[in-house]
């Protein structure tokens, strides 16, 4: 796409998707949202950069192998964590029993092991929205369709 409104527009605009994006991941276990939410905020910004300019731009703030890695990475925080609880003989998922100090209400540490697992979920759903876009761009470019 060659309009330089699109570009100048997304240029200025995708950081605070971001940043909003990361807010929302971040304050999930206290106000609405969570990772999923955040997550799809931030992986959007990301494929409007990528479309906005070109891949090669989109993969400068984030490779299609980094969000691979990502991908895997955020599923297997998630899993390790709630295998925490069944090492301590609590449940999987478990918070409190297993042994996650809890805060104050309202506090932004005061979910236990909520704010870890909304953490792993936003970097999981952001990077598979990403790796989703490039495995999309890259099936369409190899049986030419879109050019």
């Amino acid at each position: 796409m060659e309009d330089q409104i699109v570009r100048i527009t997304s240029r200025l605009v995708a950081p605070f998707i971001q940043v909003y994006g990361i807010y929302v991941i971040l304050h999930g276990h206290l106000s609405p949202g969570g990772g999923f939410s955040g997550g799809a905020i931030f992986g959007a910004s990301l494929v409007l950069v990528a479309l906005s300019f070109n891949l090669e731009v989109g993969a400068k703030q984030i490779s299609h192998a980094t969000a691979s890695v990502l991908e895997s990475g955020g599923a297997l925080g998630f899993v390790v964590t709630g295998l925490v609880g069944v090492a301590v003989g609590a449940n999987f998922l478990a918070n409190r029993a297993a042994g996650f100090p809890l805060g104050e209400a309202g506090e932004f540490f005061s979910a236990g092991a909520i704010f870890i697992i909304t953490a792993f979920l936003g970097i999981k759903v952001a990077s598979t929205i990403v790796t989703l876009f490039y495995n999309i761009i890259e099936g369409e470019d190899k049986s030419g369709d879109a050019h």
